[in-house]
């Protein structure tokens, strides 16, 4: 499946915990003031690539702990990262682990899960979520894998079970 991208990192340390394959998607409509990437925000820019070219490249890597999907907005190309992360879960070699990044905070992505399948699947298949806006007047380096102090590192699946935004102890990952 095609998936518009602006770029891959194939061995990042500051995208989660451990070593990561990172999907840079392209197209985000937040415009955060002082982005990290704005060059992702048009959501015609970067180029289209193949997922199953990119599951071939993360498998290739024996050193990876994880995947991590940023942007842009990746919630922005839900299908395409839901196919994706399908075939990361399949791949019973090695537990990768899936993050993603996103400017919606999670109780905006479970109202949206509400009448979008593909949201709700796409949350689904993830271990973690760095969920809100960067907002560049609280930006903070000492935060882990986090640009501002409004972004909330949640664990995802003990989020769904509880129906509430579980934040996750960065300090042991």
């Amino acid at each position: 499946m095609e998936i518009r991208i602006a770029g891959l990192a194939e061995e990042s340390i500051v995208d989660g915990p451990g070593f990561r394959y990172t999907i840079f998607t392209q197209g985000c409509p937040h415009n955060c003031k002082g982005c990290h990437n704005p060059q992702t925000h048009d959501p015609d820019g970067g180029r289209l690539d193949d997922t199953d070219r990119i599951f071939e490249q993360i498998i290739k890597d024996p050193l990876l702990d994880g995947v991590t999907f940023s942007g842009g907005e990746p919630f922005c190309q839900c299908k395409p990262l839901v196919c994706l992360a399908k075939k990361i879960r399949s791949f019973n070699e090695r537990k990768l682990g899936i993050i993603s990044y996103t400017g919606y905070t999670f109780e905006q992505l479970m109202k949206r899960s509400e009448t979008d399948p593909d949201c709700k699947e796409l949350l689904s298949l993830l271990d973690y979520l760095v969920d809100g806006r960067y907002e560049e007047n609280k930006r903070s380096l000492e935060l882990k894998f986090r640009g501002s102090s409004n972004q909330r590192f949640i664990d995802v699946q003990r989020s769904l079970k509880e129906g509430r935004a579980v934040e996750a102890d960065t300090e042991y990952l």
